[in-house]
């Protein structure tokens, strides 16, 4: 239970190589993926975590092992969590930047394609905001996946 077979570093090395490829896998897939978890998306997630349990701890299933990939995964979201409060450019580089998906009334179609975001989320977005198309004034796509809806002034 507490013998490990594997060295600590090699655990915490493993760590940290997954959480940096998954956090870029991630971020490739874009904001609605982040913001707005569909059903599918949901079971990509429970089985990525599966799919890298082996990578993380390397076949060690000790206490120790298990403690030191936590610790170097929480670790490292707290390091990044420090550099995106400190640096602008590293804060967009990881989470992104909020993007004009509407304005006065009109959809921008093919940046919602570009965004992998359907029109339907939009539409849900207007609703929510209870606003109407025509008075709209700009939609946005925030960084975390959410759409904010802006009316015009009366």
């Amino acid at each position: 239970m507490f013998d490990m077979q594997l060295p600590w570093w090699e655990l915490a090395v493993r760590a940290a190589i997954v959480y940096l490829v998954l956090l870029a896998m991630v971020r490739l897939t874009g904001k609605r993926t982040v913001g707005q978890f569909t059903p599918f998306d949901l079971i990509v997630v429970m089985l990525l975590s599966e799919g890298v349990s082996g990578a993380l701890h390397g076949g060690d299933e000790s206490v120790p092992a298990g403690l030191i990939v936590a610790a170097t995964l929480v670790l490292l979201d707290v390091l990044i969590a420090f550099a995106t409060s400190r640096s602008r450019k590293i804060d967009a580089a990881l989470q992104g930047n909020p993007v004009l998906v509407g304005r006065d009334g009109v959809i921008y179609d093919e940046v919602l394609k570009r965004q992998r975001v359907p029109r339907s989320d939009l539409e849900k977005a207007l609703r929510g905001a209870d606003c109407q198309l025509e008075d709209m004034h700009m939609a946005i796509l925030e960084a975390d996946g959410n759409i904010n809806i802006m009316k015009k002034q009366p």
